[in-house]
């Protein structure tokens, strides 16, 4: 494993503040602004949802710290598809990058599009039917920009990550000195009288963990630091610290300027909260910023998702891996595996909502992760002598926390939504023939 490492290395030159600004920058994208509706839906109470808020960062530390053992002791480009790789096999990879594919960047486009499609309409006034066609259309549109190249994707974030502090900075900071007439009730912590506790906890758990998106990839940055020993852990708790800081200021104030009963299934509580803090055009240009925002996050899964299938073409690990594995001439752009991805995104616009879409893509990723956590316990045990730039402190606590709050969102889920873990599994399970086919076809061609 050490000579491997060693052979496919990464620049090692990232200190603690350029990964923590990476770490904000990977995490924080639109759900910031539109989970609120789904989390007050599902816990019923401004108590419950603050203290999801709170826990689901708790979770997110702890799971950012286990990966990134992990990602010090296999620090090799590919992320989680590596780590699963190297602990599991091939076929549970593939099916991670499947379901990447398939069910994770699409379902990320098409619900950050729906989200987008909402708040112009919003800002515009214009008629709901508006939604699917403005929605395809930034889909469609954002596809074919990332065409012109890496380097033009990667501005249009720099621009995005600045429009989206902006506005999170203004409605908390103005927001918290803000007079409102809304009394809120923090203690003791209770669930709506629609739920039980424990199904109003999961529900909001699962919703919170899409503005938490991002995590996963945050282990990756120990094969580029200087001093993952001593900085990375460092980076990530400081880093999600601050994040769940944001949601749960962010939070309170959308809870503090709406009458609770209107914030549930209102996607755009975010900019009616502006309009009340700021006024009608001052909430407007808030608004603006939040579109930007959401732009942004809608272009990195487009740019950061064609990578996926793009990967399993050129390495022969997938049906028509010449398709996928093919580059524009110029910019050198995976341009086919962008294509099927945006085609895939398309039809979710077609199929579900924001919430639903952004659900079954969080539940997915989550059996994954809990596959992570316990390979952390399985190297400890096979591999103890392999190198670890960076080891949990408190071992084995983080990473059993990291491991029982994800087996709840995947438990709570199955019994909450088994229509939607259903799909979302059987969509991962799809992938088993697609591999196999293609596994026989090249041992048949040998």
């Amino acid at each position: 494993m050490n000579e491997k490492t060693d052979k496919f290395s990464l620049k090692r030159d990232l200190g603690f503040f350029p990964a923590l600004s990476t770490v904000m920058g990977l995490v924080i994208g639109g759900g910031v602004f539109f989970k609120i509706s789904s989390v007050t839906a599902a816990t019923g109470s401004a108590s419950l949802t603050i203290f999801v808020w709170l826990l689901a960062g708790f979770i997110t530390i702890n799971a950012g710290l286990t990966v990134a053992e992990l990602a010090s002791a296999i620090p090799v480009a590919g992320g989680i598809y590596k780590y699963i790789e190297y602990i599991y096999g091939k076929v549970p990879a593939f099916l991670l990058a499947w379901a990447q594919s398939v069910i994770y960047y699409p379902a990320g486009i098409s619900a950050l599009s729906i989200i987008f499609a909402t708040q112009v309409m919003n800002l515009c006034n214009i008629s709901s039917t508006w939604q699917i066609p403005i929605a395809i259309s930034l889909a469609i549109f954002l596809y074919l920009v990332n065409l012109l190249g890496a380097k033009v994707g990667a501005t249009i974030q720099t621009v995005a990550l600045i429009a989206k502090l902006i506005p999170i900075a203004l409605i908390i900071i103005v927001g918290i000195f803000t007079p409102s007439s809304n009394s809120i009730s923090l203690f003791p912590i209770t669930s709506g009288s629609h739920a039980n506790f424990w199904s109003s906890l999961g529900g909001g758990l699962l919703a919170t963990m899409f503005a938490f998106d991002g995590w996963m990839n945050v282990g990756s940055l120990a094969g580029e630091m200087k001093r993952p020993e001593k900085d990375l852990a460092k980076s990530i708790i400081v880093g999600l610290f601050a994040i769940t800081l944001i949601y749960v200021l962010i939070s309170f104030v959308f809870i503090k300027e709406l009458p609770f009963h209107l914030i549930p299934g209102n996607q755009n509580a975010a900019s009616e909260s502006a309009i009340r803090i700021f006024g009608e055009v001052g909430g407007k240009i808030v608004t603006i910023g939040i579109l930007i925002s959401v732009f942004g996050s809608v272009n990195g899964y487009t740019m950061t998702g064609a990578r996926v299938p793009y990967v399993l073409g050129t390495d022969d690990e997938i049906v028509f891996s010449k398709f996928f594995g093919k580059l524009t001439k110029n910019t050198r752009v995976p341009a086919n595996a962008g294509l099927v991805q945006t085609v895939i995104a398309i039809a979710m616009i077609f199929m579900g909502s924001f919430d639903y879409l952004t659900d079954m893509l969080v539940f997915v990723m989550w059996i994954f992760s809990v596959m992570m956590f316990i390979g952390v316990f399985i190297l400890r045990k096979k591999e103890p002598e392999l190198t670890r730039p960076y080891k949990i402190n408190f071992y084995p606590i983080p990473p059993i926390i990291a491991l029982a709050g994800g087996a709840y969102i995947i438990i709570s889920t199955l019994f909450r939504q088994p229509g939607l873990a259903a799909m979302g599994i059987g969509i991962t399970l799809l992938g088993l023939p697609v591999y196999y086919i293609h596994y026989f076809n090249k041992k048949r061609s040998l």
